[in-house]
């Protein structure tokens, strides 16, 4: 039986930084205004036959049209010409599709289509042919289309997880799980957890790459990701949990204000974008837990039981007392900063402590503990990141 990545039965719809310690980049959830490259051939235009609207002011696709093809899928005003082989060869739902019986030439006029199951409006069309194709409408963009077939028929050539190849491989992901093309869908989820990883290093090595880019564009000028809440979005149209923690997690660093305020530059607010009222109230009791993971962090420093404050590794108590003092105090001054702009990245301040106590401190066996303490924070709050938004994952 073909694995379904839906919660429910399959149902082939017809629709088918840096980390912010001040106020984090703008443009957070900027919807890219994009304007795909024409592939269409307007002058092979399809004319419709008397009487036929099917057809009417269709285009051929300039690169997916093979003269050989077997079969022709029409994507909104795009006619794509392809090999039934080869989507066959790749998506099981295609292999059913084509293995139905076709009506014959003689009976045309008493069946003149053949019905996916469970979805009467996606038919092949056998009485109006083209150059002595079937038509198969699919209700999906002639650019994801286009995008699905060039990756099927020339592999995928995916880019570096930019807003701008989000939305291509959101495209090839969405039709990849609803046609059922399971290598595909694969390749993407695994290219998309580059920069939404499942791991504490995964998210390390994604900000490394965030903060190189800012150093080059400028404070609060990065825009490599796109918006996480578009991410979250697409998981759940894809059932794609494991891209969920990272992407709430992130969602939950920037300040109320970019959240739900629009201005001319960030685009619509997150109020504006289809999360559901259950993910918002997630992103909502994960932002309040991720504040309250600092407070835990800064209150365990200051007490006297802190393996740091025994004397056990210094070997200038007073010295160490000191310096460790002086990171409480900067720690609670980092936290009431954001607190106050109501944006807070408890791993990035985690990780912050350890550098200026390695920085300025006498003891190195002092350094080494705190070192050692902070890694083990990061991966105790790391996993706790889903019970955080109320995850199940």
């Amino acid at each position: 039986m073909q694995t379904s990545y839906y919660p429910t039965p399959i149902m082939i719809s017809a629709n088918g930084h840096y980390p912010p310690r001040s106020p984090p980049p703008n443009g957070l959830l900027r919807r890219l205004t994009h304007t795909p490259r024409s592939s269409v051939d307007r002058n092979s235009q399809i004319a419709a036959s008397a009487g036929d609207n099917a057809l009417a002011e269709a285009s051929k696709h300039m690169d997916l049209w093979f003269c050989d093809g077997s079969i022709i899928l029409r994507a909104e005003d795009t006619l794509f010409r392809v090999h039934k082989s080869q989507l066959a060869r790749h998506s099981a739902f295609f292999r059913d599709l084509f293995s139905l019986p076709q009506p014959s030439a003689d009976n045309t006029s008493s069946s003149p289509t053949v019905v996916v199951s469970n979805d009467p409006t996606l038919q092949i069309d056998t009485t109006n042919e083209v150059e002595g194709c079937p038509v198969l409408r699919l209700h999906d963009t002639a650019e994801d289309v286009e995008n699905l077939l060039t990756a099927l028929y020339d592999g995928p050539n995916f880019g570096k997880n930019d807003p701008t190849d989000f939305r291509m491989v959101s495209g090839i992901l969405r039709l990849a799980t609803k046609y059922l093309v399971d290598s595909l869908r694969t390749k993407a989820l695994v290219h998309l957890s580059k920069a939404w990883p499942t791991s504490l290093k995964g998210w390390d090595a994604r900000e490394d790459v965030t903060r190189a880019d800012e150093m080059q564009s400028g404070p609060g000028m990065s825009n490599i990701h796109p918006s996480p809440a578009d991410v979250i979005i697409l998981a759940r149209e894809v059932n794609a949990p494991s891209l969920l923690p990272s992407a709430f997690y992130d969602l939950s660093r920037y300040h109320y204000t970019q959240l739900f305020e629009q201005d001319d530059e960030s685009g619509p607010s997150i109020a504006q974008l289809p999360l559901s009222n259950a993910d918002l109230q997630r992103l909502a009791l994960g932002k309040e837990a991720s504040q309250h993971a600092i407070t835990t962090l800064i209150r365990s420093m200051g007490s006297h039981s802190h393996p740091l404050l025994l004397g056990h590794h210094a070997h200038s108590h007073r010295s160490c007392r000191r310096d460790f003092s002086e990171l409480v105090a900067l720690a609670t001054q980092h936290y009431l900063f954001d607190r106050e702009r109501g944006c807070t990245d408890p791993l990035y301040v985690a990780e912050e402590l350890g550098q200026p106590f390695v920085e300025v401190s006498e003891c190195e066996a002092c350094a080494r503990a705190l070192a050692i303490w902070t890694t083990r924070e990061r991966e105790r709050m790391w996993k706790m990141i889903p019970l955080w938004f109320r995850l199940d994952v």
